[in-house]
């Protein structure tokens, strides 16, 4: 059986799973759902149609399910969809998406929220991600799953991340960062790949090598970003990691790829 605090507010029509925990002070809304053994630390406000997975812990002050912050919404029945066993600390924000959007922002499983991190309208956010303190995404954004996100750190809106990715500590990124790589600098560049993360997620040494053998013809073989994408796959047919490196660039679309600051420079000095 759960527990709920005699001074947290659930308002008529709240969907509360077994064994749910709500503590003191807490508000949740008419079209809230909260799954099973989820738990709300005190003072945590969720509204709107939102749905919290099973087990998620939510800490105080953390705000969930607000009207987004867009100009162009007008009250649509839009969603917020928050996965299982997430970690969402104190002052984190969600928002639901929107009619010029998906209608929804997703949030996968075990993902972990610092202090301040926010996730803007229309979001689509994987499994396993961590976003440190203040961690930002603007509206649109789309990241993938084991994505590391360094504290102050910023995404900026219809910009996009892809899996094991890291971004460094107060970097902001306008441009799409490849699967695997690292993203650094205060514009974010690519400084190579996330191999600590890799590592440590039980990548192989040889998988590793081929992920990095695939970045360097990339980014600094001849060509075109097409040509030397289609080159990339026609040597490394048959690599799962490789290949989702290949789909990421080939399905761009509103923001330009990160490159390394070498290959940016040769790519503009070749324009001129």
């Amino acid at each position: 059986m759960g527990r709920i605090d005699s001074s947290a507010r659930i308002a008529d029509g709240a969907r509360i799973g077994a064994d749910v925990e709500i503590g003191p002070y807490c508000i949740v809304g008419p079209d809230v759902e909260l799954g099973d053994g989820v738990r709300l630390h005190p003072n945590v406000h969720i509204t709107g149609r939102t749905r919290i997975g099973p087990r998620t812990v939510i800490f105080p002050f953390a705000s969930l399910g607000g009207a987004p912050q867009s100009i162009h919404y007008k009250g649509e029945p839009s969603r917020l969809l928050i996965g299982a066993d997430c970690v969402l600390r104190e002052n984190v924000t969600m928002n639901p998406g929107t009619a010029d959007g998906r209608m929804e922002t997703r949030v996968g499983d075990r993902g972990m929220f610092m202090v301040g991190a926010h996730v803007g309208h229309d979001c689509i956010v994987g499994d396993d991600v961590v976003f440190a303190n203040m961690a930002s995404l603007g509206g649109h954004a789309e990241v993938g799953s084991w994505v590391f996100m360094g504290a102050l750190s910023a995404v900026h809106q219809f910009t996009r991340v892809g899996e094991h990715a890291l971004i460094a500590g107060v970097c902001g990124v306008s441009t799409d960062i490849i699967p695997f790589a690292a993203a650094i600098g205060v514009r974010a560049w690519l400084g190579g790949l996330n191999v600590v993360g890799l590592k440590r997620r039980g990548f192989s040494r040889e998988s590793i090598h081929a992920l990095r053998k695939a970045y360097q013809m990339l980014f600094f073989g001849p060509g075109s970003l097409r040509d030397r994408a289609d080159q990339v796959a026609a040597n490394f047919a048959g690599d799962p990691n490789v290949a989702r490196i290949v789909e990421f660039v080939r399905a761009g679309k509103k923001r330009s790829l990160a490159t390394p600051r070498v290959a940016l420079k040769r790519d503009e000095d070749s324009e001129e």
